[in-house]
C-alpha cells in the first residue's frame, strides 16, 4: 500500500476510526509520560544531591540516594504501566499474543 505525503496545500484527510480499537485516555497516559519523566529530571540533577552527608550505613549520600532511585524507578514505571493499560481500556486480544 503506498500512502500519498501531503504538500501542506490541502488539509489531511481524517481517517475513520477503526472500530477494532479503542479510544485511549489521553490524561491517564499524559499522567504516566510525566512518572516517566521524574526520575530522569531528577538523576540528571546532579548538583542537588553530589554531596558526603547524610551517610547511611557508612555510605555517602551521593551512592545511597542513586540507589534508592532504582526502586522508586520501578514504582514509577510499574505505575505507568499499569496506567497506560488502564487507558487504553478493554481490548480484544490477549496481552502478548498476535494482533
Amino acid at each position: 500500500m503506498v500512502s500519498r505525503v501531503n504538500s501542506g496545500n490541502t488539509p489531511p484527510q481524517s481517517r475513520p476510526e477503526d472500530p477494532g480499537v479503542p479510544p485511549t485516555d489521553k490524561g491517564k497516559v499524559a499522567l504516566a509520560a510525566v512518572l516517566l519523566l521524574i526520575p530522569i529530571v531528577v538523576l540528571l540533577w546532579v548538583p542537588h544531591y553530589a554531596k558526603v552527608e547524610p551517610t547511611l550505613l557508612g555510605f555517602p549520600f551521593f551512592f545511597w540516594y542513586q540507589f534508592l532511585w532504582v526502586f522508586i524507578c520501578s514504582a514509577l514505571t510499574w505505575t505507568a504501566y499499569k496506567l497506560t493499560l488502564s487507558a487504553r481500556g478493554k481490548t480484544t486480544h490477549k496481552v502478548g499474543g498476535d494482533r
